[in-house]
């Protein structure tokens, strides 16, 4: 079963914010990659991964 990306940090107990800060990225670029407005990089997305200890395999991104 996938889950979104948001979904995947809300599990894993993170805030915008503080993803944020650990990628050094603003809190509107990842609002942007959660809501799909924007794609995310694939080394972003691995980093995300190991943060949110979840298989890549196992997170639904969406575009608009």
């Amino acid at each position: 079963m996938q889950i979104s990306l948001k979904a995947a940090r809300v599990n894993a107990g993170f805030t915008q914010k503080e993803i944020a800060a650990r990628l050094h990225k603003s809190k509107d670029t990842i609002v942007n990659w959660e809501k799909g407005k924007t794609k995310i990089d694939g080394a972003n997305f691995e980093a995300l991964c190991r943060m949110y200890n979840i298989s890549k395999d196992n997170i639904f991104l969406h575009y608009e």
